[in-house]
């Protein structure tokens, strides 16, 4: 019996030793992962928040191009370097910040972006370029930039059906051209081999020659809120270009 009463201590306390083991590896594991109470995670710092006075993704060269009572941007962040896909943000500046007002998808040159753009490279422009004037073949919906209405926008017939509407409402991209003059203005004040009549005007579905396209209910929307009283501007590239010192 005494033998045994001996065997029975021994066993209880292995069997403790062992609880005790456990509970202790537990615990140390909930002070690894929060609170050695709770069990909660630990807190995490919160993002910063964005400096609204700044157009976003635009670097300082860029931003440095915007005048300073500017307060109306449609930013083109394109997809890449090479690609015909991109995004048309409009920004309006309230004080001192800027607020992100609408966007929509848009297609810009079939070839991509440059920075130094020739006549037929089948890529568009970038760059901060001012938004003077308007036109189209369809009446003027409310425009408030200078609006021409005339046929001679039209697109030629020999072209596919799908981009015979696309000059039915246009906005001139001031990029070798004569602001204060119609849309379709042939006057290049740069020659004829830096291109020219580069337009915001009404999407087809797939890139353009190097304008930048979007819906026609984009197109209403921007005719009717860019204001010449507000200076607007377009800063127009590809995402990795126009943000390229961050």
């Amino acid at each position: 019996m005494r033998n045994y009463g001996a065997w029975r201590a021994l066993v209880v306390t292995a069997v403790l030793g062992s609880l005790l083991t456990t509970l202790t590896a537990c615990d140390a594991g909930q002070h690894g992962a929060g609170s050695a109470r709770t069990g909660e995670p630990a807190p995490t710092r919160p993002a910063a928040a964005p400096d609204r006075t700044r157009i976003p993704d635009i670097d300082d060269r860029w931003q440095r191009r915007i005048p300073a009572g500017s307060t109306q941007v449609v930013a083109v962040y394109g997809a890449g370097k090479d690609s015909p896909d991109s995004r048309v943000v409009l920004y309006t500046k309230h004080a001192t910040t800027w607020e992100r007002t609408r966007g929509w998808p848009a297609h810009n040159g079939r070839k991509g972006w440059t920075t130094d753009h020739h006549e037929g490279d089948n890529r568009s422009p970038v760059g901060v370029f001012t938004l003077s004037d308007a036109g189209g073949v369809r009446k003027d919906p409310g425009s408030r930039l200078p609006y021409t209405h005339s046929a001679a926008f039209a697109a030629p017939r020999w072209w596919a059906k799908p981009y015979w509407h696309d000059f039915d409402y246009v906005i001139a991209i001031d990029y070798n051209r004569v602001k204060g003059t119609p849309p379709n203005d042939p006057t290049r004040p740069d020659g004829e081999e830096k291109g020219g009549g580069i337009w915001l005007h009404m999407d087809h579905g797939s890139g353009t020659s190097a304008c930048v396209s979007v819906s026609e209910s984009a197109m209403r929307y921007l005719l009717r809120t860019l204001d010449p009283h507000r200076q607007p501007v377009v800063v127009m590239g590809d995402r990795a270009d126009l943000n390229r010192s961050r």
